[in-house]
Formats: structure tokens, sequence, C-alpha cells
């Protein structure tokens, strides 16, 4: 959710502080804020919206300050204003801080407060805390460093902090569980973030803080503590990240480069993993699970929204290849019904982030029952990676737009070696076909790029349809999710009503809405259902709907009856999900573009969902 950035050094503060927020507003854009200490002067510059709101008000304001602190939000407790924008400050408005998460018991702490002389002036559990804080440092006479553990241990909830005291201008403290926090280490200089992108402009060393874990930073001293008080050894970790990948690179949106670098990514998820002349496949971050592979009963994939989508296409290709059954489960509901889960199951947590909070909840709670836990994460460093037994990274690279593109079909990469490993290991797969495969899936980013050719008639094909009020996305088979994460897409971008359906569920209800103004999405390929999707136009057609097809390069059946097609490389089906994307993405992309929405940013949303 909300993006903190912090600094303390010899630097100027603001333009660093303000850069990062940039750089993190994908995280949450409802308003933004700015604490800085010059002269031993507490100053705080808020509005609500964006960033650049932020940056215009603050254009006569004093600036000055080498430590300083930011926040971009999207909003939990209370609405998008700018009472309700972060930094919050104490009773005395000498402690400030800025806060990712959710404190789940501030309304019992508020009312011991309230009850204690507190006023509050916004509606957020954040100010709650630093008045706990400042309670607790007034009365108890511990330094600051001791008030903020011992209040962080009296909440209940996620969060990821950072606080500045006025009275204190050489100290930031910073502190995470269930939120993530990185922290970049400089000489004579540190600064902290949500993720990395806005540190790799100036270090390349970080330390990933890890859950309930305190830090406490001074220009030229950092020292780390658990919330039981016990000092911890920090680990620094060289980035891999590149300053260009957070650049748009000529491409009006984050999201159109994110789309037409999929050759690439996938590419790079693939590179060290497979082996097309020997017919193999090498996953060294399941390695050492190869033999409980062989023997387990099931395979249980949580995950939230697009990577939920992603497992969808998992569970056809685990079970057609590697013959184990699969269940996928929406992480925010896996846990709240009590599952059967045994030692014998492993569970498969996808994220991008790797900081979904349900999905982090899921895994805890399978782990506990004896599951063996792998993590599919693009994210290095992240929470999800450090708390499950083994995974794979995506390597996708920075995913700045919130509509997730490349992130979906990297996991969707990933799912099929995995398939295929897991084949592999179990012999359900002959060496001959597996060679044969592994074969075309190299080939499979170049067809992607083939596929993104089209986008000249997508445009075309959008115009026609941006102003339609809802649509239908109809497949089958592992179309089934192609059609769920395009309909998705189109939601969360354009907001236009967009649902995915099985094509053969058609029948059962959704049938009842196509008229000559709806807008039916196809997935129609040529594989082990085109015959059955065909008919399935038909029934369409036959109600006047408008059909846009996706089809195999080359087909003239489904041209002869739908409005518009779509034409992308012949492929095998198991490759039909990484291919049938594109034109989607591309879809839903001009389609919100020109119906002037803000395609990176779309409404209500962020990237990172860390809260429940």
């Amino acid at each position: 959710m909300c993006g903190i950035v912090g600094y303390i050094g010899f630097r100027e503060a603001w333009p660093i502080v303000l850069k990062g927020l940039k750089r993190l507003e994908y995280r949450g854009y409802d308003s933004a804020g700015i604490a800085l200490i010059d002269n031993d002067q507490l100053n705080i510059y808020k509005k609500a919206g964006k960033v650049k709101e932020l940056e215009d008000f603050s254009v006569d304001k004093n600036l000055a300050g080498t430590i300083g602190m930011g926040h971009t939000r999207w909003a939990t407790h209370g609405a998008p204003s700018d009472r309700n924008s972060h930094p919050h400050t104490s009773q005395k408005g000498n402690l400030s801080i800025i806060h990712n998460g959710i404190i789940e018991n501030y309304a019992t702490l508020k009312e011991e407060l309230i009850a204690r002389g507190h006023a509050f002036n916004s509606d957020t559990d954040t100010e709650v805390l630093i008045h706990l804080i400042e309670e607790i440092y007034q009365n108890t006479k511990v330094d600051l460093t001791e008030a903020v553990r011992l209040a962080l241990n009296e909440v209940t909830g996620a969060y990821a902090i950072v606080i500045m005291d006025q009275d204190n201008p050489d100290q930031l403290i910073a502190a995470r569980k269930g939120s993530p926090m990185v922290i970049g280490v400089g000489q004579g200089e540190y600064f902290i973030a949500s993720d990395a992108t806005p540190i790799v402009e100036y270090t390349k060393n970080v330390i990933y803080l890890n859950d309930n874990e305190i830090a406490y930073l001074k220009r030229d001293a950092l020292e780390i503590k658990r919330l039981d008080n016990v000092v911890q050894t920090p680990y620094i970790q060289e980035l891999e990240l590149k300053l260009e990948m957070l650049e748009k690179g000529g491409y009006e949106h984050f999201m159109l480069k994110e789309i037409y670098e999929q050759p690439r990514s996938i590419r790079d998820c693939m590179r060290g993993r497979i082996y097309p002349e020997e017919g193999k496949v090498q996953l060294g971050g399941i390695k050492e699970f190869a033999d409980k592979l062989k023997n387990i009963d099931r395979i249980i994939i949580v995950a939230c929204g697009t990577s939920w989508h992603a497992g969808l296409v998992g569970e056809y290709l685990i079970e057609e290849y590697a013959r184990i059954p699969v269940e996928v489960e929406y992480a925010s509901e896996f846990r709240y019904r009590n599952p059967i889960i045994t030692e014998k199951d492993v569970v498969v947590a996808i994220s991008q982030s790797g900081e979904t909070a349900d999905t982090m909840a899921a895994i805890e709670m399978a782990k506990e029952k004896g599951a063996t836990i792998f993590g599919i994460c693009n994210v290095v460093g992240a929470s999800i990676p450090r708390i499950t037994h083994a995974g794979v990274y995506t390597h996708a690279g920075p995913e700045i737009g919130v509509a997730s593109t490349k992130a979906f079909t990297a996991q969707v990469t990933v799912l099929t070696l995995m398939a295929f490993y897991m084949a592999q290991q179990k012999g359900t797969l002959s060496n001959s076909k597996l060679t044969e495969l592994l074969t075309e899936l190299d080939c499979i980013p170049d067809k992607i790029q083939t596929a993104l050719q089209s986008n000249e008639l997508i445009q075309e094909v959008a115009a026609k349809f941006k102003d339609a009020r809802n649509c239908l996305f109809l497949g089958r088979g592992s179309g089934f999710p192609v059609a769920l994460e395009g309909a998705l897409k189109l939601k969360e971008i354009s907001y236009i009503h967009a649902e995915g359906y099985p094509a053969a569920e058609m029948k059962h209800g959704p049938i009842a809405l196509i008229d000559e103004e709806m807008p039916v999405v196809f997935i129609a390929t040529k594989n082990s259902s085109y015959e059955k999707v065909i008919s399935n136009i038909q029934e369409v057609k036959a109600r006047k709907g408008k059909v846009i097809a996706i089809v195999t390069e080359g087909d003239t059946e489904v041209k002869k009856m739908a409005d518009y097609c779509i034409e992308i490389p012949d492929a095998s089906e198991a490759f039909l999900p990484l291919l049938a994307t594109i034109p989607l993405q591309l879809l839903s992309y001009h389609i919100a573009v020109m119906r002037g929405c803000n395609v990176d940013q779309p409404r209500n949303l962020a990237k990172s969902v860390t809260v429940e």
C-alpha cells in the first residue's frame, strides 16, 4: 500500500524524499506529505492528491534540512484529505510519524489516550500510534528509542513506520512488522524506503529490515534491535536493480513499456533454467525438494488478483504434465475456512511484490500445519521469499504500472517451468516430449514479439468499444484464466464493468446480458476446445452480440463469424496463456487511454496490498 521514504545525512533531504515519493507513487496516491527538521524546527507539508499537488503546495515553504521523511498514501483509516495525510504528529507536536499498514487495536488505544487528555486531529490509526509513543516517552522517563519499542509491543496489526523527533534532529527511527522496509547504506548517510526504487540512485548497498525489528539511524551509525531488545547484526546486500529500469524509456505510460518488455522479461525468467537440447529443466530454488515432489499428495496454490489467475493457469499445466492434483485458492479466503492441510502438501504462494498481506497470512497458517511452502515472487529481498521454504524468482524487473502485465506472464512462465520440472522428477513426460516442449518454450519470447505487432489493429478495435458499459471475456481450458485476466485488466484501468467466464458457462446466466451493445471477447485459438468455442461464438452472434476473437494465425473459421479477429502465432496449448494475454493487455490499455483514464495509477488501487 502506502509508500515511505526517509533520509538522514549530509545532503538536502527535500529533493531526495520528493523524488522517492514520485518513484513510490504506484503504492498509493490519495495524498502525500513530507516532514523536515531545520534548525531544530519540525516543518510538515502535506496535501490530498498526488505528489505533484504536494510539490506545488510547498513551492514557497522552508524546505531546508538534512533529515526528512515522506509518505504517499493509499487510504485505509480515514478518507483522503489534508488532515488524514501523513506525517502525523504527537500531542505536543515534537514527534512525527509516517506509517504503512493497519494498527488493529487502535480504537481501544485511542479511548485510553483520550481518557488521559489526548486530542486527535485525524481519523487515522497512525496518529494514535504516535500519541501512544509520546505517552510512554513522557510518563516512563525512558529515551525515545525505548519508548518506540515499548509502544510497538502494545500494538497489534501490521506496520512499517518512520519517526522523527524535533528535539533530536540527528536520528530517524524505523520499524516493520508485516509491511516492507529497506535501508540504503551510504557514506555518512542512510536512506529508508518501502522498496529499493528510491534508493538505487544513491547507493547499491541495502539492508532489508525483518519483521519485529527496529532500526535506529544516525548520520554515521546504525543499530538494529528486535522488539525483545536483542541487538541484530544487519546483513548488507547489493542491489541488482538498475536506474534505467525505473524510467519510461520513451513510452507514454509505464504500463505500455511493461507490455512491450515481455519478450525480454520472459527470456530473463527462463535464462539458466531450461536446456532444450538436453530436455532438461533446472530450478535451483526448489532443487533440494526434488525428492519430495515425487511423492506429494497435492499442490495448493494461494494468491490474490492477477497472481490468482496465474495460479489457475498453473493448475492446468501441473495437472496436465506432472499429474499432481492442484487446488487454487484465494489467499484472502484460504485461512478463514479451516482448510485441511498436511505435511504431504506443497503450498505455492504467488505474489509480484512478495509483500501481499493475505498471501503471507495464508503461508503462516500452512506452515503451522506442516506443509512445505514454495514462493513465486518478483522482488528480491521481499517478505515472502524469506518466510517460505524455497521458491523461484520471476526476474521480471520492476513493474511500476499498478495493473500487472509482465509480472503475470513471468508468473505463468515460472509455473510452466515448475510443471515441466515436476514432470521431469516424476517421469510423467518422456524426454523426447519434454525436449519438444522446451524447444517451443524457448521460442515463445519471439512469438510474443510477433503478437505485439497487432498493436495498430488493436487500437482500431479499442476505438470501436471505448464507450462500452459492459464486456464479457470467454475462454475454455487454460483460456478461461486468460479471460479472467483480460476482464480484470479492463476493469482496473478503464472502469468498464467486465466479467470473465468459462465459455460453456455463458448459457447458464451471462447469455441474458448479450445484445447488440455488448462486446464479447473470445479466446478462440486452435486447441482441444476450438470447435466448442466456435459453437459459443455462434450463440453470441445469434443474439446480435459483438464478437472480438483472439485467434491463431491463419484462422479462417472464426473469421467468418467474429466482428474483429486479432491473430497470435500458432503454439502448443501449454503456451496459449502467454500469447493470448498480450492482445488483451493492449486492448485494455488503449481503451483506457481513449477514455482519458490514468493508466498507471487507476483510482482506488495500489500496487502492493500490504493490509488484509
